[in-house]
């Protein structure tokens, strides 16, 4: 099997279980949108698809081989992740920091070689960000903040590219900005995602959590219905499809179980 995948993983802490199960194949350049309400095991689910934690149950492959068997170096040289907040107290700029995307590529204490610079250069460039390459990293908006971090996974020449929450605490023009870029780059992605009719517009499948459990998969069409929406979050939604994808707009004033169903 080739890509990124996870087969039936379990994530417990303090003998909660945080992810149940969960069995996800993404198709080279698929973007796959992660739903569900707070708590529902997203930033888990990435933080396991990235290495960063470890299944305590089931496993995930790179090309078939379960991640410790790949090595978390071989890994970052393939897995890029933008988390939903980066902080720095280091005074950096924005060069430094997309720099950052070539370390798994170096070994320790070398300096940089011309294909470093050549990344760094072009992942600027990608992101619109060559005119900002100079300027303190602290000096930078929210929405320019989120598309350094997206240069900096850019700069590791990933395969795989997985977003936490890249639109929270963005404006509209920032959130459509931002996934344009996302969805005009030549990687697999796999992103969560608040925000139901942002995913319906940039997401080719969508996999629904609730409770650490998938409750639904498929396209933005198959699986954004009233029903499923009312299940899910509680809230009644009238779902549309005009423009090739599904249009949701929430009833006012309609929440709870069983909301969403007349």
């Amino acid at each position: 099997m080739s890509g990124l995948g996870a087969d039936r993983v379990v994530r417990r802490v303090d003998g909660r279980v945080i992810v149940d199960g969960v069995t996800l194949a993404v198709d080279a350049g698929e973007t796959v949108g992660l739903l569900g309400p707070n708590g529902s095991g997203k930033s888990t689910l990435l933080r396991m698809l990235a290495g960063v934690l470890a299944p305590s149950a089931g496993v995930v492959t790179l090309d078939g081989r379960p991640l410790p068997e790949v090595g978390r170096r071989a890994t970052a040289r393939r897995v890029a992740t933008v988390e939903q907040h980066a902080h720095t107290q280091t005074e950096l700029t924005v060069r430094d920091v997309v720099a950052l995307g070539r370390i798994p590529h170096r070994r320790a204490w070398t300096p940089a070689s011309e294909a470093d610079a050549r990344a760094v250069t072009e992942a600027l460039d990608r992101t619109g960000l060559t005119g900002l390459a100079d300027r303190s990293w602290h000096t930078l908006s929210g929405g320019e903040r989120q598309r350094a971090q997206i240069a900096r996974a850019l700069a590791q020449e990933p395969r795989e590219l997985l977003l936490d929450e890249p639109t929270n605490h963005l404006d509209i023009q920032h959130q459509l900005d931002l996934l344009d870029l996302v969805a005009g780059l030549p990687v697999t992605t796999v992103v969560a995602l608040h925000d139901l009719n942002l995913a319906a517009m940039y997401c080719d499948r969508l996999l629904i959590l609730r409770t650490g459990r998938v409750t639904a998969e498929g396209t933005p069409g198959e699986v954004l219905t009233p029903e499923l929406i009312a299940e899910v979050y509680g809230v009644r939604a009238e779902v549309t499809h005009g423009p090739g994808y599904p249009v949701i707009r929430f009833v006012r004033g309609v929440t709870g179980v069983g909301a969403g169903v007349r």
